[in-house]
């Protein structure tokens, strides 16, 4: 029947389950929209291993960019005679030889300490105007303190809020805890000269106790000239490669270039040496690192490119993924192989010393397009010659196109004499994602990935507006169908009565 509280109907005028009627035909109706969403579905998972994909080979960029240049590629290993005397590091700056190091003092931080007084929470004087001041470098500090509120511990916080950046106040007890003794110390948070804590004044006085200090400069030699001194804020001094070097910290990290020298104690018996070789674990960590990386890209591109054939009656086979086909696997395989194995015949013929391609080096391709590394060639070939390794890995003279225009096809060519592999590699994996780093900026065009995930998309975005009008039109398709039921349903209702009447009547 139709009410004006919308459109019912019950089966009790026809006798038929309408609503199940109704429901069965408009399933029928949605079957094409769920072929449709499953199609969207598959759309999406491929745009999904796409990214997937994408994720990958920036990862063996990433690799690749930590052995395409000269200073990426070098690893270092410092190494010292007494590891007492102080701990090296080495950076990729670092340059193989040997070094002298005679450390004559370390860098000390200023410390000061007022004469003891018997206990910390009694206010110490009950006059006001009193005042405690001293200079840590160029700045000038004093402290005017009040009587009400003149107890040590209150004493070192005003310090510390007054000079937060420069000094660190605090009070010790040198005596014990029968026989307290309490002192105020004033360290320097600047360590060496510059942090020296200087003209400290304190005529800080009560009836019974002094807050007293005698200030008095160091000497010459960084020698403390006060009982109250009790360490003198001194730069650290050190005889490097027959030069005195003077920091105000115990890091000296500006004197040979890729060195840090952190120093620990002063040289004894002679000076130390400092020995710089290159790290053969550490590239060989590197290069791992992209070999792990260049075969995580392969199998993934393999186990999308499997086709298994059928057996007996199935001869349709099955595939491995759903990019099984794409042109987009092909492309990124013979962009990596081209940057990697497509090296100039004339560089191979010239190459007597067997440093012209990865497999001359220990690096090896299997049959499924994958690397491996022989230890026993590769650790040969860094000892012989590790600058001529470098050179097959990393581009000594930079990159330049010649100003070619972007989208053309010579924007990526490198016009200098030299390209290492990983720096053809990174410029490869630039091409498939649009960019490359042109001066100060970066340039972007559309790459291979950004044409497939495009097109997917856009394949997507078809199947979402082909789904919301057929939705549309399955919606007023099933409103036709519940008007014409129950219009029905109220026809055979009228019927029905009417055959009731007329039985009554002839009854």
């Amino acid at each position: 029947m139709v009410s004006s509280s919308g459109i019912s109907f019950t089966g009790l005028g026809s006798g038929l389950d309408t609503a199940a009627i109704v429901s069965q035909l408009v399933a029928l109706e949605r079957l094409p929209i769920n072929a449709l969403q499953s199609r969207r579905g598959t759309e999406q998972r491929r745009l999904d291993l796409v990214g997937q994909l994408g994720d990958l080979v920036k990862s063996l960029k990433t690799k690749a960019e930590n052995l395409s240049t000269p200073s990426e590629f070098y690893a270092y290993a410092a190494t010292i005679t007494d590891e007492t005397v102080a701990a090296i590091t080495a950076d990729s700056n670092a340059s193989p030889g040997s070094h002298s190091l005679d450390v004559q003092r370390l860098a000390g931080t200023d410390r000061w300490a007022f004469d003891a007084v018997s206990s910390r929470d009694t206010n110490l004087t009950d006059v006001a105007g009193q005042q405690i001041s001293f200079r840590v470098g160029t700045t000038d500090y004093t402290l005017t303190v009040d009587p009400d509120d003149s107890t040590l511990d209150s004493i070192a916080g005003q310090i510390e809020e007054m000079a937060p950046d420069a000094i660190e106040a605090s009070v010790v007890n040198t005596g014990t805890e029968t026989n307290p003794s309490y002192q105020l110390v004033l360290a320097s948070k600047v360590s060496g000269e510059e942090g020296r804590i200087t003209d400290i004044f304190s005529n800080v006085q009560g009836s019974t106790e002094a807050l007293a200090i005698a200030w008095a400069a160091p000497d010459a030699d960084g020698e403390a000239q006060s009982t109250n001194n009790v360490t003198v804020g001194n730069d650290a001094l050190a005889v490097i490669d027959g030069l005195l070097i003077r920091r105000s910290t115990n890091s000296f990290s500006d004197v040979i270039e890729g060195i840090t020298i952190d120093v620990r104690s002063t040289t004894e018996s002679g000076a130390a040496t400092i020995n710089v070789e290159a790290d053969r674990e550490a590239v060989r960590g590197r290069i791992d690192e992209f070999v792990t990386a260049y075969n995580e890209v392969i199998d993934f591109m393999n186990r999308q490119s499997t086709f298994t054939p059928g057996e007996g009656e199935d001869s349709s086979g099955t595939t491995g993924g759903l990019l099984f086909g794409d042109s987009l696997l092909g492309n990124v395989r013979r962009s990596l192989q081209s940057a990697l194995f497509d090296v100039d015949l004339d560089t191979v013929i010239n190459d007597t010393d067997g440093y012209s391609t990865l497999s001359l080096v220990g690096i090896e391709q299997d049959q499924d397009g994958k690397l491996s590394v022989d230890s026993a060639v590769f650790d040969e070939k860094f000892t012989e010659n590790i600058d001529a390794l470098m050179d097959l890995f990393a581009d000594t003279d930079g990159f330049d196109n010649g100003g070619a225009e972007p989208n053309t096809p010579d924007y990526y060519v490198d016009t200098t004499a030299d390209s290492g592999l990983m720096d053809r590699l990174v410029r490869e994996i630039d091409q498939m994602f649009g960019s490359l780093a042109s001066g100060d900026s970066e340039v972007e065009i559309q790459g291979i990935f950004d044409l497939r995930q495009d097109s997917i998309r856009a394949t997507i975005e078809r199947f979402d507006d082909q789904i919301e009008r057929r939705e549309t039109r399955l919606a007023d398709y099933e409103e036709t169908l519940i008007l014409r039921f129950a219009r029905l349903e109220e026809l055979l209702g009228g019927l029905n009565a009417q055959g009731a009447a007329l039985t009554n009547t002839l009854g």
